[in-house]
């Protein structure tokens, strides 16, 4: 049935249906009037902040790391600055296309992909990572052009480590290279996270590694305000970068160029050390590498090549591999002999060619003996028996007691990474290096070996420069190091690296006098007379031959031997005689006699650094030896 209704009727429900939505027009807006005087109103700081930082970055400034220089100014680490072309992951989409549409504008090699990988891994805390690094003005100009193509993709000016002398001294400066995840728990050990945002490079190795607090600087903050695709649009304020600052050292890098030249193709090691500071002059380790490879992250091909090569050219001989000394060690033992009151300098002995102990014969190098044999003549012509018999009435403690505050069996502190202890041997030290009981018993004989330098005695190129230099200067032991002044970069102002004296031996001059004026003899009649003994200055040295292993009783003939079998040469030396200006240590792998390898190292680079005179060869080539040692 129809319903019908009134005019009134309709009116009222009309205007009841236009009541109903003006309210709800009303809820509606008042509402959003709500909402928006909480947004305007309420939370007002909170959005004008968001707002704010999505508008301004915070950018960081990487500071420029410290140069390194040696004594005369040379500079051997520096930085430069150079393009690079970099990819933002998180903005440059597929990042296997974007390479590869790259490489239609730009060369990039295989090389550059597995590197841009490797850093990726590795570069977490980094917002873009690099492809192409050095890029030259007309490859930037290439790609700027066609920039356009290609989001998240940038060219940046970065700087970047060099190191203009190469190979040279590459053990000593040492080299940087990118932060990784280790690098990054180190940083935030050490509460230095926020001085290294930004910073994709750190110390690896030598004094890059030693002095990175000195070097890194203080990185600064820039403020700029950026688009919604987060291109910077203008600068708004700026904290400067601090520069990192400069090392000075003692190093005398020509001294260096000629000890390594010496070497030639020859494994080796040398420190040279001036006996009035404990300042390093030279310090070498062959072969070298070149430190240039590693600023942007070493080729699997260099790596492999340098890794995996017999000679080791990574391992720094010089202040990491221990030695057995050979006859070097004599002088030190005739000086303990003299300070312990075991030996006098006229005393002498008969010398049959041989010493007898516990029913065996320990050798002299000399068929039938030296015959009569004080002090002076034991060093002269290195006599072993003379030795044997004297480390029989030290005994090994007594050795052990004497040779220990001279830096013998323990690190030196030098101020680059990676230093050796070497083995002073002795009762107690055998107790705790071997875990048999058998194994841990001392046995006399082994005194004897130790005498000559043989048996368990293994010592590091340094520390047998440190202990002659302390020897030379009357007793003073330094810290050898390598700084001498910390340039502040801001000031100028340079921050001497005062010499560091460890301890004084006490010494009896006229003790030391006796062993030098036997030292002196060396050079000029006995074994290093072959190398030394036209020198226009006066010298003190000893020669050495290593054992590299056991002849059990049979005869040493070189040329019989595997050249990876073959002794070792030493040869430790000071000048002038009277007033040393440098004591060095010299050290070549399977060398044979000291007076056949080392000692015609040790005389060019006395004769460089005492009058300037250099090497016509290359090389010093070998010398047969008047007369072998040991």
């Amino acid at each position: 049935m129809t319903e019908f209704r009134t005019p009134d009727q309709e009116s009222w429900r009309f205007r009841r249906r236009v009541v109903v939505a003006g309210l709800f027009v009303l809820v509606c807006f008042g509402l959003l009037a709500t909402r928006f005087y909480y947004l305007q109103v309420v939370r007002h700081d909170y959005f004008h902040t968001r707002a704010e930082d999505n508008r301004i970055a915070l950018l960081p400034v990487v500071p420029n790391r410290g140069s390194i220089v040696d004594r005369n100014g040379v500079v051997l680490a520096r930085n430069y600055a150079a393009y690079t072309l970099e990819i933002t992951p998180s903005r440059a989409g597929n990042l296997d296309e974007t390479i590869d549409r790259l490489a239609e504008v730009l060369t990039i090699e295989q090389r550059d992909r597995r590197r841009f990988r490797k850093i990726l891994e590795e570069s977490r805390n980094f917002e873009s990572v690099p492809i192409r690094t050095r890029l030259s003005d007309d490859e930037v100009a290439r790609f700027i052009s066609q920039r356009y193509r290609f989001p998240g993709v940038e060219v940046q000016a970065r700087l970047f480590r060099d190191y203009p002398q190469g190979a040279t001294a590459s053990h000593v400066v040492g080299y940087i290279g990118r932060i990784n995840d280790r690098d990054v728990e180190r940083i935030e050990e050490r509460g230095e996270t926020a001085n290294y945002r930004g910073s994709e490079y750190i110390g690896k190795s030598g004094l890059e590694q030693s002095y990175e607090a000195e070097l890194h600087g203080t990185t600064g903050v820039e403020q700029v305000e950026v688009n919604a695709g987060g291109r910077a649009v203008r600068r708004l304020s700026r904290t400067s970068a601090m520069a990192g600052n400069d090392l000075e050292l003692t190093l005398d890098i020509e001294l260096q160029k000629v000890a390594e030249a010496a070497f030639g193709n020859r494994r080796g090691a040398m420190v040279a050390i001036e006996p009035a500071t404990g300042g390093v002059l030279a310090l070498v380790s062959t072969p070298t590498f070149d430190p240039n490879l590693f600023v942007d992250g070493i080729s699997t091909q260099d790596w492999k090549a340098l890794n995996d090569s017999p000679d080791h050219p990574l391992l720094n001989r010089a202040i990491f591999s221990a030695y057995p000394p050979g006859s070097t060690f004599k002088p030190f033992m005739a000086l303990a002999g003299l300070t312990a009151g075991k030996r006098t300098a006229g005393q002498a002995i008969a010398d049959p060619g041989f010493f007898a102990f516990g029913g065996h014969r320990f050798m002299d190098d000399k068929v039938g003996g030296h015959g009569m044999v004080d002090l002076h003549k034991s060093i002269v012509v290195s006599c072993n028996t003379y030795y044997y018999q004297l480390a029989n009435d030290l005994g090994i403690e007594g050795i052990a007691r004497f040779m220990s505050p001279l830096g013998f069996g323990s690190r030196t502190g030098i101020d680059i990474p990676g230093e050796a202890e070497g083995v002073l041997p002795s009762p107690d030290w055998k107790k705790r290096r071997f875990r048999r009981p058998e194994q841990q018993r001392w046995f006399g004989g082994e005194t004897i070996s130790v005498g000559i330098g043989q048996g368990y005695n293994a010592y590091t190129p340094l520390q047998m420069a440190n202990a002659l230099s302390a020897v030379v200067n009357g007793g003073n032991v330094y810290r050898p190091h390598l700084v001498r002044h910390v340039v502040d970069n801001r000031s100028n102002a340079k921050r001497v690296v005062e010499p560091e004296p460890i301890r004084q031996l006490g010494l009896k001059p006229e003790h030391v006098a006796t062993v030098r004026a036997a030292m002196v003899d060396v050079t000029k009649a006995g074994t290093g007379a072959r190398a030394f003994g036209n020198a226009p200055y006066s010298v003190g040295g000893k020669t050495g031959t290593a054992q590299v292993f056991s002849l059990k009783g049979a005869k040493y003939v070189e040329g019989r031997v595997s050249e990876r079998l073959r002794d070792h040469s030493w040869f430790i030396a000071y000048a002038p005689a009277d007033e040393p200006k440098i004591a060095l240590a010299v050290l070549v792998e399977n060398g044979g006699f000291g007076a056949q390898s080392a000692a015609p190292i040790a005389r060019l680079v006395m004769d460089y650094y005492l009058l300037g005179k250099r090497p016509n060869q290359p090389a010093a080539e070998d010398v047969d030896a008047a007369e072998s040692d040991e």
